[in-house]
């Protein structure tokens, strides 16, 4: 006898909890090249958030009468702490990552009905409060420890998140102006506030940079490429999103440095700067938020690679990749709408 029932008469063979663990398991190597350019923090930080965001998933779970396994064996908010973690500064207060993460989760999450009713990417929408509210603590990024006199340790690192200042009584901005040529700006935000007067040899020059590539980053940026490269292999990930994001991107970053060279970093400079690799492969690609038919992931990724390029080029910001998923995330629905693939026996053109 056979068994009737609704569709979907065709099931994944992969479990959300599985796909949300390679995720985490193709983020570590990252967090680890993080870690060693830029210190202990952000294993503090990224600590931390997933400690609220269990917190928070077993107090939802609470409020809704559901079991606490409910909300917590599918990883999601596990997740999604660790992609803000990783994504502000190591040395950011204690308070920052707390409520970013309650935003992601409380309100980005959870006020729209948990993991799969969400509009917009959570973590991002967190980092977009942080980001706008507290523009100061932000902003303020370690560079490279090797181009530090004193690397914080292990101690320094937690005093500094929790207190402010080193175990010495030092502050973040008194360990980084102990260093000619060094601020706590990236190496994106030193580029877009001094090429105009100093030139691209000039910006070049800092020790934040070594040849044209930003030191620490682009490593961190290739560690991201390889989670990506690695996601897309093992079919947790589609290639068209990342694809799509970086080539618009590209033409438009190749197009403007052609147009006016020594006034913008080329091409590859900005390919393994900020989260581009991190936002392709990790933020962008997020189920729930990003589209989900084959065109549609085209328009998507590009119209993401578009923004980012507005924001970096020609906004306040020197990044732009969460304000350029999160004005993408808008658009899914109409682009899912005007992309549905073709019905079977249907004729093209026809409804």
């Amino acid at each position: 006898m056979f068994r009737i029932t609704s569709s979907p008469h065709t099931h994944a063979k992969r479990l959300t909890a599985n796909v949300m663990l390679w995720v985490v398991a193709a983020m570590l190597p990252a967090l680890g090249v993080q870690s060693y350019f830029f210190g202990y923090g952000t294993l503090i930080q990224s600590a931390l958030a997933i400690a609220l965001a269990v917190t928070i998933e077993v107090a939802v779970a609470k409020l809704r009468g559901k079991p606490t396994a409910f909300y917590l064996e599918d990883l999601s908010g596990i997740l999604t702490a660790l992609i803000l973690a990783m994504s502000i500064p190591a040395y950011a207060p204690y308070w920052l990552i707390l409520i970013g993460t309650l935003t992601a989760l409380a309100l980005a999450k959870h006020s729209y009905g948990g993991l799969g009713q969400n509009l917009f990417n959570p973590a991002m929408v967190g980092y977009a409060l942080l980001l706008v509210s507290f523009p100061l603590q932000m902003t303020s990024w370690l560079p490279p420890v090797d181009l530090l006199s004193e690397p914080p340790t292990l101690a320094d690192s937690f005093s500094l998140i929790f207190t402010g200042v080193s175990t010495d009584g030092f502050t973040l901005h008194q360990l980084v102006n102990s260093i000619d040529g060094i601020s706590q700006a990236t190496p994106l935000d030193s580029a877009k506030t001094s090429l105009a007067k100093l030139g691209l040899d000039g910006v070049l020059a800092s020790p934040i940079f070594s040849g044209s590539f930003a030191n620490g980053w682009w490593q961190v940026n290739v560690a991201f490429l390889l989670g990506g490269i690695f996601l897309i292999y093992k079919k947790i990930i589609h290639w068209q999103i990342p694809f799509a994001m970086l080539a618009s991107f590209a033409l438009l970053s190749g197009l403007t440095s052609l147009i006016s060279p020594n006034l913008h970093l080329n091409v590859l400079s900005q390919l393994l700067s900020g989260a581009m690799m991190f936002g392709a492969f990790f933020i962008a690609t997020d189920p729930v938020t990003a589209s989900i038919t084959p065109r549609g992931k085209l328009i998507f990724g590009g119209l993401v690679g578009v923004l980012v390029y507005l924001i970096r080029y020609y906004g306040n910001y020197p990044d732009g990749v969460a304000f350029g998923v999160l004005l993408a995330n808008i658009a899914v629905p109409l682009i899912d709408h005007y992309t549905q693939p073709r019905l079977y026996g249907t004729n093209r053109g026809k409804k």
